[in-house]
């Protein structure tokens, strides 16, 4: 798709009807539902999910009251200027395989982004995805156990900033971090024709979750920001941060680092700067 086709020069309300038409999915979007405001679009895939809505259902709201990001962090999401979505899944895959989840997800979103807008951003790991050093999108995977400890349903949250003109709209503490569509591209940007290749995008990742993880890991390893740099880890619930080099990311998607007495560790969880 040119890259005009998604600019707009005013932001107007996301249109579901605009959405619905561009999506050639299986099963992601159906149904999709376009909210004015919410708390938290994946606290609302939960709520949902506990009233038994169904595989593959798609919340999209124009702003969010408590955004969520990543270790608790609030994710900002003023009106009429991201695509704040979140998918509702019940897969019924054994717990184990939603480790992979996350990774392959921060894949399909670049494709989505790549498909609707012609850039690709890289990957930050485990999953925010950056341009010139700058946040664009997080990616917040939270999932339910069943009481007998397999894997009840996982929900994706996509937060994607996309018509803020300048650094000057986003808050004080982010503004030299985070970047849009917009500024990146010169222009406002029409938000559905991007939230519905995110979602095309997501539907093929999903239907070959199994099938595709090799090629997805590829993608991942070539889009990644992380691999070959000097870092800093924090571990969860730890406030210390660890100097490692980031070697490779293996094939469980674990971040491999080599620390400086020469230790290497496959790391599953955290979260890193890039030194």
């Amino acid at each position: 798709m040119e890259r005009n086709r998604v600019f707009n020069e005013a932001q107007s309300p996301i249109r579901k009807e605009e959405i619905s038409a561009r999506l050639h999915t299986a099963l992601l979007g159906k149904p999709l539902l376009v909210l004015d405001q919410i708390d938290s679009t994946n606290r609302y895939a939960f709520r949902l999910a506990q009233e038994g809505a169904r595989d593959g259902t798609a919340i999209l709201a124009d702003t969010q009251t408590a955004g969520q990001g990543r270790m608790g962090r609030r994710f900002q999401s003023a009106s009429g200027r991201g695509i704040y979505l979140s998918l509702l899944l019940r897969p019924g895959w054994p717990l184990s395989q939603a480790f992979y989840f996350t990774a392959m997800t921060a894949v399909a979103v670049c494709d989505g982004l790549e498909a609707s807008c012609g850039l690709r951003p890289q990957i930050k790991w485990p999953n925010d995805l950056l341009v010139d050093g700058k946040k664009l999108c997080g990616i917040l995977t939270e999932l339910k156990t069943a009481p007998d400890g397999t894997l009840a349903y996982l929900v994706a949250g996509i937060g994607l900033n996309v018509g803020q003109k300048s650094a000057g709209e986003f808050e004080d503490d982010i503004q030299s971090k985070a970047i849009s569509l917009s500024m990146l591209l010169g222009r406002p940007i029409q938000r559905e024709p991007v939230a519905a290749a995110l979602l095309n995008a997501m539907d093929a990742m999903y239907a070959r979750y199994f099938t595709g993880r090799r090629e997805y890991l590829a993608r991942y390893r070539k889009d990644s920001c992380t691999i070959g740099r000097e870092i800093l880890l924090a571990r969860p619930g730890s406030g210390a941060q660890t100097a490692a080099k980031a070697l490779d990311v293996d094939d469980r998607f674990a971040l491999v680092v080599r620390y400086p007495d020469g230790r290497q560790e496959a790391i599953s969880s955290g979260e890193i700067s890039i030194r």
